[in-house]
């Protein structure tokens, strides 16, 4: 099955792009930012910093983790109303 997309419809936007170029050392696998998830949220909520740049950097590079960061700081914020 061939797909007929144009070539704009193939495009990665810029932030993928940008996450792709990023280096991303030191490395941080998603299980190793899964195990850290909840420390990292409960900063951000208490401080609004992250005193994790290890964490941080993975987030800026990987947008599933990013994503699952983004939707617990909300659930939790929600909560917190």
């Amino acid at each position: 099955m061939t797909e007929n997309r144009s070539h704009a419809e193939r495009a990665l936007s810029p932030r993928a792009v940008d996450a792709l170029l990023l280096d991303t050392t030191p490395w941080l696998s998603c299980d190793d930012c899964f195990t850290r998830m909840d420390t990292h949220v409960e900063a951000l909520l208490r401080t609004g910093t992250s005193p994790d740049p290890v964490m941080d950097r993975h987030l800026q590079g990987c947008v599933a983790c990013s994503e699952e960061a983004e939707s617990m700081l909300a659930l939790l914020r929600d909560d917190s109303l």
